[in-house]
């Protein structure tokens, strides 16, 4: 292990991807058993994620999954990857963090996004619409009110009020400026366009404005790493989600992970497998060697305190020895960790 990577915190994003012929329930344990890992691996936090209305996430309700997380681990951190705060009255998201530290002091993240419903329907569910995350800045600032009791409405958050719950800001577009603002640790992915992430932590950095929640700037890369004996078997554990994103871009729909085998047995149109193969490229994946090499250059590249990983496929053993091979990689993991 490297100087870089023993300096760099690694920590683990689980968006409780149903797989195909298994239950959305069945997802949500396989999330809360991937915790329990993740803590007893070294892991630094384990987060959750918001969809709504997607067959192929069961990850709908970040702050219940967190307490489950929470309730079944003893000290990793717990929190969210993120809350669209676009999609939730502030007062609300403050009270839901405010009952998560109370129960778990001093575990919990609060990690937010501006992201709106995924498709039209999604947010006329939701009573929101496009416009709603050009008001991120002012919710943000409304929700960080409620924890130190500025509202001017004289309402009061509880059991929020006078609690310390660190924010994230998840920097997809225009949230690289505002964590900048906001004086806020950023998130940003993904790794397949190494540029662009640069771009937007070098946007954050130099607009970084000290704050009471930070006082120098934080940033967390997020993105997808593979690791398996060989580079073949790192591979395949990326064809089903490709596969998935692959048919979400060509039929509007998010599905349920297949089996990589089955996937590559498939005939896809010619767009089908371009999109396909994009979804194969740019993530870091291989032998435990070949991804210390890539972690370390990431690092060295982006500056990142931190890497947030977002791991999905259909073998569940596969990437738990995923998992356990990263954590030998980064030297998080207890001596004598099997693959």
């Amino acid at each position: 292990m490297t100087s870089a990577l023993a300096a760099t915190r690694f920590s683990v994003l689980d968006r409780s991807r149903v797989r195909a012929g298994h239950s959305a329930g069945e997802a949500l344990r396989d999330t809360v058993e991937l915790a329990r890992e993740a803590e007893r691996l070294g892991y630094h936090r384990f987060w959750v994620a918001e969809h709504h209305g997607v067959p192929g996430v069961a990850g709908s309700a970040p702050t219940v999954l967190a307490a489950a997380v929470a309730g079944a681990t003893h000290r990793i951190r717990v929190g969210t990857g993120g809350v669209m705060l676009p999609n939730h009255r502030p007062l609300v998201v403050a009270e839901q963090f405010g009952v998560l530290e109370s129960l778990f002091p001093g575990r919990i993240d609060m990690g937010l996004g501006r992201s709106v419903g995924f498709t039209d329907g999604v947010r006329r569910a939701l009573g929101r619409d496009k416009d709603d995350a050009e008001d991120f800045d002012a919710q943000l600032a409304e929700l960080l009110g409620w924890f130190r009791g500025t509202s001017p409405t004289g309402v009061h958050a509880r059991p929020a009020e006078g609690l310390t719950v660190p924010p994230f800001v998840l920097a997809m577009g225009e949230g690289a400026a505002v964590a900048a603002r906001a004086g806020l640790p950023m998130v940003i992915g993904d790794l397949r366009d190494r540029d662009r992430m640069r771009r937007g932590i070098d946007r954050y950095r130099a607009g970084f404005r000290p704050s009471e929640w930070s006082r120098e700037p934080y940033v967390v890369v997020s993105g997808t790493v593979a690791v398996a004996a060989t580079p073949g078997a790192a591979r395949r554990l990326l064809v089903p989600e490709a596969w998935s994103m692959a048919h979400a871009r060509t039929r509007g729909s998010f599905p349920p992970l297949p089996r990589a085998e089955e996937v590559e047995a498939r005939t896809m149109t010619g767009k089908k497998r371009d999109l396909y193969d994009a979804g194969l490229a740019g993530h870091i994946a291989g032998t435990e060697e070949q991804v210390a090499d890539e972690l370390e250059t990431l690092v060295k590249e982006t500056g990142a305190q931190e890497v947030l990983v977002t791991t999905s496929t259909y073998d569940r053993g596969a990437l738990l020895g995923s998992y356990r091979r990263l954590a030998r990689v980064t030297g998080t993991a207890p001596p004598g960790t099997p693959a």
